[in-house]
């Protein structure tokens, strides 16, 4: 009987249940589809759109090109997308726009003529009584329209559009476990973090000839702490390469995934700043690849920076393996100096500092932690850069220019951080740097006034190192 009633389950669970992938086409033909009114608006902006789109132009030549999966469930004769519509929307719009063309200037080829009339008569025209939606809805189609009416754009980019462009179409019957469906969206039953969504893209950009390293690198990050691997994007990353061009960087969500989208070495077109990437990708490769390496088992790892351009596929995740390690030796309370620079360990102020920084009573403070942040990512920013060189210094300059924000504020707030690294950016200056001097001779103010009860130590330091009165 117990075996009957669990079959009776799961047959019903395939009943309610079904995921089939199908083409832009196939998805956009269906009149039954529609945005139910509890959906957020439309948020999609010009930027959205052309992503899209030059991902397009990218796999233009690959059979097929999945772009992500729409969540529906059935209400009568209606189908309700609960997850995938701003990628709908944005599709309809590109349909529309496609239509459009092909009743101005007639398509060559019979069968896209045929498919766009199809389109035309069949797609649905959802209306919107946000005004957010309405404004996005108009300028994206209007950014659309443009794209699709270039020369560039032709005929085989409608055909690959329509035809080979794919979703996954998942659909479901109850509303709530639609809603729980989106919800889980993996196996551990958590909403994907935006280094989950990272990883997924970079695994479709691997090289064909990659594609045997797929499974270890899938294990590797697998195998990694997932509230580690988000502390590494959120505090450290994200922080580091948004500080280093001057912008804010405040809470890393996944509307900030194209920071770490790059270039496909085998699909980029050869302009002249990719040359020196594809040169050290190649030559790299092919240095590990000697049969010389047999013997000496040596391996050449990649020259990776905190603020290059992303290589896609493999090599981002070798940088973020890279990172991982490095980040892990330098930040927090985890180092006092001796590992990172040898038997002669640090002088002057920098071991103090050290020692202090990882001991003083007020340093679990929710303040100080992110004072200690913005001294953190510009040490492995500094390190990253020059290595060893010249350490002490740099770890004293870094201290004052930090630590000064935690004597003038009585709260420091994480708004407090982002402004003092924008208003006081030693980041933009170790970007810009050549040489350790340039970024350890640069002047910082001296602070007068400012009293804490609760960092004295902090305060000890600046009067000893002469830059409190």
């Amino acid at each position: 009987m117990t075996n009957l009633s669990m079959e009776a389950i799961q047959t019903q669970q395939a009943t309610e249940l079904s995921s089939k992938i199908i083409s832009v086409f196939e998805l956009l033909m269906d009149s039954a589809l529609d945005i139910p009114q509890y959906q957020r608006p439309y948020k999609w902006t010009g930027k959205n759109i052309n992503q899209l789109f030059s991902d397009i132009a990218i796999h233009k030549d690959k059979s097929a090109y999945r772009l992500g999966t729409v969540v529906f469930h059935h209400e009568g004769g209606t189908r309700n997308i609960v997850d995938g519509q701003q990628r709908t929307i944005s599709l309809l719009l590109a349909a529309r726009a496609l239509i459009q063309r092909n009743n101005e200037e007639k398509l060559k080829r019979k069968d896209l003529r045929e498919r766009l009339l199809k389109l035309e008569q069949a797609m649905v025209n959802p209306g919107f009584t946000s005004e957010i939606s309405q404004k996005n809805i108009h300028s994206n189609y209007l950014e659309v329209a443009r794209i699709v009416s270039r020369a560039d754009f032709t005929e085989a980019h409608i055909d690959f559009f329509l035809n080979k462009c794919q979703v996954v179409a998942v659909a479901l019957n109850d509303v709530s476990e639609a809603f729980q469906f989106f919800d889980s969206q993996n196996a551990r039953g958590r909403d994907l973090e935006p280094h989950d969504l990272l990883k997924a893209y970079h695994l479709r950009e691997f090289s064909p000839r990659d594609e045997q390293l797929k499974a270890a690198t899938v294990a590797r990050w697998e195998n990694s702490d997932t509230d580690e691997l988000a502390t590494l994007f959120s505090q450290y990353l994200y922080r580091i390469r948004n500080w280093s061009k001057g912008v804010s960087a405040r809470y890393f969500s996944k509307d900030d995934g194209d920071l770490f989208k790059g270039v496909n070495i085998d699909t980029v077109t050869s302009y002249p700043y990719v040359e020196q990437l594809r040169i050290a990708h190649h030559f790299v490769d092919n240095y590990n690849g000697q049969y010389e390496r047999k013997i000496d088992s040596r391996e050449l790892g990649f020259p990776f920076h905190l603020d290059q351009i992303i290589i896609n596929g493999r090599r981002f995740f070798e940088l973020i393996s890279h990172y991982q390690g490095k980040v892990a030796r330098i930040s927090a309370e985890s180092w006092n100096g001796h590992e990172l620079v040898g038997a002669e360990g640090l002088d002057g102020y920098a071991k103090t500092i050290m020692d202090t920084l990882n001991s003083y009573p007020a340093r679990t403070r929710t303040g100080d932690c992110y004072v200690r942040a913005m001294f953190d990512c510009l040490l492995i920013y500094y390190i990253d850069k020059f290595g060893h060189a010249d350490i002490s210094r740099a770890i004293e300059k870094i201290f004052i220019w930090a630590y000064s924000l935690r004597l003038k504020m009585q709260v420091v707030q994480l708004a407090s951080m982002d402004n003092h690294v924008l208003e006081n950016n030693l980041f933009r200056l170790i970007k810009d740097a050549t040489r350790p001097a340039d970024f350890i001779n640069c002047t910082l103010p001296v602070l007068s006034g400012q009293k804490s009860t609760r960092t004295g130590e902090i305060e000890t330091l600046f009067k000893a190192m002469k830059y409190y009165e």
